[in-house]
């Protein structure tokens, strides 16, 4: 481990792979339309609007869970909204870039 992974500042894609490892889940939290029209393998879909219902849910998984949209800005919603609730999460940004980095 680096100085900037110990200082939290290490690249997100070895955190993603950290979480991969580790049996992260992916929440996709596009809407229903957006993920049919592609995402990533095995990815769960979980709109951002239907999150808070399912938060009990995604506990009982007891895994790391690695967030995505389209653009970054709702999987930033939904990481914060997992964080509030305990949950590890990490902010995996874009689907495509996501995608990219497995």
């Amino acid at each position: 481990m680096g100085l900037f992974d110990f200082l939290g500042l290490g690249s997100k894609t070895d955190s993603i792979q950290e979480f991969i490892a580790n049996g992260a889940v992916i929440i996709d939290v596009r809407s229903v339309s957006e993920f049919h029209n592609g995402h990533v393998s095995n990815a769960k879909n979980i709109p951002l609007n239907n999150l808070e219902s399912k938060i009990d849910e995604i506990k009982k998984w007891n895994k790391p869970i690695i967030v995505c949209c389209l653009s970054g800005m709702r999987s930033a919603q939904a990481t914060s909204l997992l964080k509030q609730n305990e949950i590890k999460v990490i902010n995996g940004g874009g689907w495509q870039s996501l995608k990219s980095k497995l």
